[in-house]
């Protein structure tokens, strides 16, 4: 049930779609043993047309090339049995196997003998939730065979796979052909998942300035996820210059080696706008706090405002209340109380009072 599609090539043609991984290995061995009895009857051939140059020229006929025989299987999250049938016929090395089996890798490119080990991370952006989705790839390339190991549910192979076919120039570079050809479409696929980030950032920009709430939340989310997205795709970088340095070793044709070279640099492109991008977070960020202590403050001025307002009120009224307090004591030494100016000049005294606080308050702005 893991195996999400199986096909055998040669010379850039399907020839062969198992439906098991035994009918892999056995078709697979009957192509290329079909393959060699071809190429042993072609040498003799080529050889006699050696021995005799034609007569135009002395041109010699060249000898022929051997067919291009590929397995590629591709499987979902296989079980320890199937990666363990895998490891035993194609001879995989235990420790990738233990890493293929444990995921959560780093990138990374790792040569067993003949056989190269490569983890690589896809990225998918979510426009329904706003979020990257970090995937997971475990790619086996070896003399005939392919192996596409994916832990998550997006990952862009079905395309490459529909992409070398549509190619069969590029499937009779063999494995290395399908392996840049994984390679330059996870690395493509990373752009589109930058616009979306970009547009996240944009979005926290007008946030920003329009005050929400939840502003400081939404930048650490993104702010870790773009940091989750740099580990997958900065290592790369470093990953694939050491892969450039065995071109010479392992006989890489020439012009995979120039688009090998072209995905280089738009791993770089990505490693670059990642980085652009840590920094605008960490200066929204710093904006936030800086908008944030500026309405705190403007709210602060806000209320001392409003409590100049109400001491001045209550100084006003208060005044008055202690004029009508001294008067209503009643005491008997009091001349006040037998006079008959006395209560019209409480109310005056009150008045006033009253009044010049009102004037000393607007004066200063308190009202």
């Amino acid at each position: 049930m893991s195996i999400v599609e199986n096909a055998i090539y040669r010379d850039g043609r399907r020839v062969e779609s198992p439906g098991s991984l035994e009918d892999t290995y056995r078709l697979l061995q009957s192509v290329l043993d079909d393959a060699q009895r071809a190429s042993d009857q072609a040498a003799p051939a080529a050889d006699d047309d050696a021995a005799h140059p034609g007569a135009e020229g002395g041109v010699v006929a060249p000898r022929p090339a051997e067919d291009t025989v590929v397995a590629w299987i591709s499987l979902y999250r296989p079980s320890r049995e199937e990666i363990a049938s895998l490891a035993e016929h194609f001879q995989l090395h235990e420790l990738a196997v233990e890493d293929t089996v444990q995921a959560h890798q780093r990138p990374k490119m790792e040569r067993y003998g003949h056989t190269l080990f490569t983890v690589i991370r896809p990225a998918v952006y979510q426009d329904e939730t706003e979020t990257v989705e970090i995937g997971e790839i475990h790619i086996f390339t070896g003399p005939n065979f392919v192996i596409t190991i994916r832990h998550s549910e997006s990952s862009g192979v079905s395309k490459v796979r529909k992409r070398v076919e549509a190619d069969p120039d590029l499937l009779r570079t063999g494995p290395d052909g399908i392996l840049y050809a994984l390679l330059d479409q996870i690395v493509d696929d990373y752009f589109p998942v930058l616009s979306g980030l970009e547009n996240d950032i944009d979005e926290i920009g007008d946030a920003l300035f329009a005050g929400q709430s939840n502003v400081s939340q939404r930048i650490y989310e993104l702010g870790r996820e773009i940091s989750d997205f740099h580990r997958g795709v900065a290592p790369l970088s470093e990953v694939m210059r050491r892969f450039f340095a065995g071109f010479s070793k392992y006989r890489t044709d020439e012009e995979l080696q120039h688009r090998l070279r072209d995905v280089l640099d738009h791993v770089i492109q990505v490693t670059g706008k990642l980085e652009s991008m840590r920094s605008s977070l960490g200066d929204a960020m710093s904006l936030d706090s800086t908008l944030t202590t500026a309405r705190q403050n403007e709210a602060a001025m806000v209320q001392n405002e409003q409590m100049k307002k109400i001491s001045s009120w209550a100084a006003i009224l208060f005044a008055p209340s202690i004029v009508g307090s001294i008067y209503g004591m009643n005491f008997k030494n009091m001349p006040e109380l037998d006079w008959a100016l006395g209560y019209p000049m409480a109310l005056v005294l009150m008045v006033l009072v009253g009044v010049v606080l009102y004037v000393v308050f607007k004066i200063k702005n308190w009202l």
